[in-house]
């Protein structure tokens, strides 16, 4: 485990980073906690605790942990579940807190065995139609809290009540909940320094106070610090403890997915490389100190993230002032809570569940390989309307099965065929070496690659083009590059971005038949890669370099989407 300790060198940056996160995290953690069904103040434990304890044993310094919206969603149907078992919430504690506590064990096992790699093997399309499905489930439940009811757990339930409801409006709950989406909205587009969310419930919720609404409010906070659960599930027979396995599984890797992410993000946004094993052990343990004390589940939060950086803060100490601030805001401002409504949390969520939503991916559903399309799209369907727990299972037992077979596919023909000017030939299966002029060794960057890219290893393409040296021109060798997914398209249209906006010229050689056809598939080729920037071979590349054929900068027509 790494040597931790107080970085003071950006106490300003980390200070202001930390309150303006923790300003964003208060609406967050007591709308999801509301969602879970165990009420807000299990959300606003989590977020103190998972912001604490992940900041200060995790491998990303910058970033901000705390209930997210998917963790939100499967632990609501792990709690339902054990509440349908058990009678009521009280009861179904024991069932609960153990299944979170078990998920955050399995995280700090896989961070000590090194295992984040293959967390992040899951394929794209999983991933992509499980985050999504999950985005438009959130939605979806805020309909009868939108309408000033409250919600029925399944999605069956809500459909079938929908018509019921609509002879009930409660217009007040309506215009609360519109009211906080355009305030959202409003705020993102007018400043960065006040999170819109974090507006939106104070504005509205003075605003509902003041002129009496009648619309339902989040209730009593219990006052003090929170006291340890752990007596609850101390008892658990062992059929009990057998049921919780594969939920709090699901919990674990979904946590690991979700924060690895947003860990890549924060390295982009601050330059910086973080440790993903011991990002997977801050989580783990603070995952297992929330699940003690009652709280929610979380992961690593994109956007908490975000502002955190934005707003200056670098280290693991602007995770710890956004706990504080949070801790505080019980202690203090507990009292006050209870006049939060719930429509307000309702508008927060829908906003929540619309940033889920991968409109990238479903916008490139008609170009993508039919398979991975077909593959996100069952996922999807599965998430929302059949069980959260086995659209993974099924999602990933299905693209392993399609990966071997591709693998076994591609194992059958030795010979390299690349791609130039649109059309495929065939060349040797190696590549003589050439020596370089000190003048191309100056200017020219070459990035071999072998085997694959995908999912697993798309951040570190990233990492690479970011950390590039001072050159005018990058070549990509691809003669070994056998395999290209959707993801690892994603990332080298990043890459590729990043290039051009430090206006240095891209080459390929040696591109191979599958890559070559993802790559036209997802319209990179031509748009962000011209047909003659395209070489069949290292050497005319490196040939073509000082001559009046070379190939040269010029205006590029995007339209792979950002």
């Amino acid at each position: 485990m790494m040597k931790l300790q107080i970085d003071t060198s950006n106490i300003r940056g980390d200070l202001y980073g930390g309150l303006t996160a923790g300003a964003l995290s208060l609406p967050l953690a007591l709308a999801f906690g509301i969602q879970s069904g165990m009420g807000a103040v299990a959300g606003l434990y989590g977020a103190i605790v998972m912001g604490m304890v992940a900041a200060w044993f995790g491998g990303t310094p910058s970033q901000v942990s705390g209930p997210t919206g998917p963790m939100t969603v499967v632990s609501a149907a792990i709690i339902a579940t054990a509440i349908e078992t058990s009678g009521s919430l009280d009861a179904a504690m024991g069932t609960i807190i153990a299944t979170f506590m078990l998920a955050g064990i399995i995280q700090l096992v896989l961070g000590l065995l090194k295992a984040e790699l293959y967390i992040r093997y899951i394929p794209y399309p999983v991933v992509s139609g499980f985050i999504s499905g999950i985005g438009m489930l959130l939605i979806v439940l805020q309909i009868f809290p939108f309408l000033g009811h409250s919600s029925p757990q399944r999605i069956v339930d809500i459909f079938a009540g929908i018509p019921d409801v609509l002879n009930q409006i409660n217009y007040a709950a309506v215009g609360l909940a519109t009211a906080t989406i355009a305030v959202i909205y409003l705020f993102s587009g007018m400043t960065k320094s006040i999170p819109g969310i974090f507006a939106s419930l104070i504005l509205l919720t003075i605003t509902s106070t003041l002129l009496g609404l009648n619309v339902t409010v989040i209730g009593n906070i219990p006052a003090g610090l929170p006291e340890l659960k752990a007596g609850n599930f101390i008892a658990l027979s062992q059929l009990e403890l057998s049921n919780i396995i594969f939920p709090a599984i699901t919990l674990a890797i979904l946590g690991g997915i979700d924060s690895l992410l947003t860990s890549a993000v924060a390295d982009n946004k601050t330059h910086t490389k973080h440790n993903s094993n011991q990002e997977l052990i801050g989580q783990g343990l603070g995952n297992m100190v929330s699940a003690a004390i009652g709280g929610l589940p979380g992961a690593g939060a994109t956007m908490r993230t975000a502002v955190n950086i934005k707003a200056g803060g670098r280290t693991r100490l602007s995770g710890v002032i956004h706990s504080i601030l949070l801790l505080l805001i019980l202690l203090i401002a507990g009292p006050y809570i209870y006049l939060i409504p719930l429509p307000v949390l309702a508008g927060i969520l829908i906003t929540v569940g619309m940033d889920l939503i991968n409109y990238k991916a479903l916008k490139h559903l008609i170009h993508a390989p039919r398979t991975d399309a077909v593959i996100m799209l069952i996922i999807l369907g599965l998430t929302i309307f059949v069980d959260i727990f086995q659209s993974v299972t099924i999602g990933v037992v299905m693209t392993t099965i399609l990966f071997m077979k591709k693998m076994s596919d591609m194992a059958d023909d030795k010979l390299i065929v690349t791609a130039y000017s649109g059309c495929f030939i065939r060349e040797k299966a190696w590549e003589d070496e050439i020596d370089l002029t000190q003048e191309i060794q100056k200017k020219v960057f070459i990035k071999h690659f072998d085997g694959l890219i995908f999912s697993g290893l798309a951040s570190e393409l990233l990492m690479m083009t970011q950390s590039l040296p001072e050159v005018e021109i990058v070549i990509m060798r691809m003669n070994k590059l056998t395999y290209i997914d959707q993801a690892g398209i994603y990332a080298l249209k990043d890459a590729i971005t990043i290039l051009q906006d430090n206006n240095i010229l891209l080459l390929v050689t040696g591109l191979q038949i599958q890559p070559a056809d993802m790559l036209k598939q997802m319209r990179m080729i031509p748009y962000l890669i011209p047909e003659e920037n395209l070489y069949p071979d290292f050497h005319s590349a490196i040939n073509v370099l000082g001559t009046d054929n070379a190939p040269h900068h010029y205006p590029i027509n995007a339209v792979i989407g950002a």
